[in-house]
């Protein structure tokens, strides 16, 4: 048996080597830029709606990163399990010591790191164009830091990425992703800094933390989604993979008209064996609103500390109950 330090020592490489494959898929690149467009594309299309202007864009352009993230969960993880083990790469792995839960958790955590990747690059997008806010009236003043800092941001890493393309053939998808990031996070705090006129003002006086605080809790359940892409794509392919991760996803959402009405009604209307039923699927499948918290932000509710660290507990749980799942279903897989 290995030593404890070489079976880090491994999970690190298959994690490191997972984040490196899954930042080059073309699907990452993709779906990181039509959805950062959308968001963008937010803005206006939330403009003009009496007085409702920002809770709309807040609706629209947190669906869209919570989507995104879960079509990247389902995609990414589908791409560094499934297709492997169908291709036989993964025997190379699996024929070296190294044990099949240090490979299904590797993958994991390696695909987790590359989607909360893209998710970062699109809350900070996020987080620009509603620092700039929604043009109430054709009257509103533009945000002229948020449009010269942001625009900044992309176009340099978009020619950090052309560059290291073409002169060192890195892939275009991994530098922009990786590089994207900081950048934007770099003209966020400076744009915090001044107004909409490029006057100089406190950084704490159009930040919103609880915004940040929802893109966490959205970050949470997409890697709970994760987890299951993960341990499904043990066993099934690939077209089964993602239907049944968005599957899981869309009873997720709706568990608590599905499961949760049944539970509250009792055991003396609806029957023991109804009753019992609808609670234990409704323990077992994971409830992704707890992670939606869009209501709270646009009502101006602060999110506690504490719910933060029970649903990331709850999240915990869950990713841990997936991935012994699939280190269950892959033993037993042959390769």
């Amino acid at each position: 048996m290995l030593p404890p330090m070489g079976l880090l020592e491994q999970l690190l490489a298959i994690a490191r080597n997972t984040f490196l494959e899954s930042i080059r898929q073309p699907v990452a690149l993709v779906v990181t830029v039509v959805a950062g467009l959308l968001v963008v594309m937010a803005n206006p299309f939330s403009a003009y709606t009496m007085m409702d202007d920002d809770r709309m864009f807040l609706d629209m352009s947190l669906s869209t990163v919570f989507l995104a993230g879960a079509l990247l969960a389902a995609m990414l993880a589908t791409n560094v399990v499934s297709r492997e083990i169908e291709n036989r790469t993964a025997l190379t792995v699996i024929s070296k010591p190294v044990a099949r839960a240090s490979v299904v958790l590797g993958k994991y955590l390696g695909a987790v790191a590359a989607l909360l990747a893209c998710m970062l690059a699109l809350m900070l997008v996020l987080a620009l164009v509603e620092l700039h806010g929604v043009q109430q009236t054709v009257r509103s003043p533009y945000h002229l830091p948020v449009i010269a800092f942001g625009s900044a941001a992309v176009i340099l890493a978009f020619g950090v990425a052309t560059w290291c393309n073409y002169f060192y053939a890195s892939s275009f998808a991994a530098v922009f992703i990786t590089t994207v990031s900081p950048l934007l996070l770099l003209a966020y705090v400076l744009a915090l800094l001044f107004d909409t006129g490029f006057a100089p003002q406190s950084i704490a006086t159009d930040f919103r933390p609880e915004v940040w605080k929802a893109g966490l809790l959205m970050a949470l359940g997409v890697s709970v989604l994760c987890a299951v892409a993960v341990a499904v794509s043990t066993r099934l392919g690939q077209v089964l993979t993602v239907t049944v991760t968005v599957g899981t996803l869309l009873l997720g959402l709706l568990s608590d008209w599905f499961f949760g009405r049944t539970v509250a009604a009792g055991a003396e209307k609806v029957g023991e064996t109804t009753y019992w039923a609808s609670k234990t699927a409704w323990g077992i499948v994971p409830n992704f609103q707890v992670f939606w918290v869009t209501d709270a932000v646009n009502q101006g509710v602060a999110i506690p500390a504490n719910y933060l660290g029970l649903t990331a507990l709850y999240a915990a749980c869950f990713v841990a109950a997936a991935l012994a799942l699939g280190v269950a279903l892959f033993q037993r897989r042959e390769v």
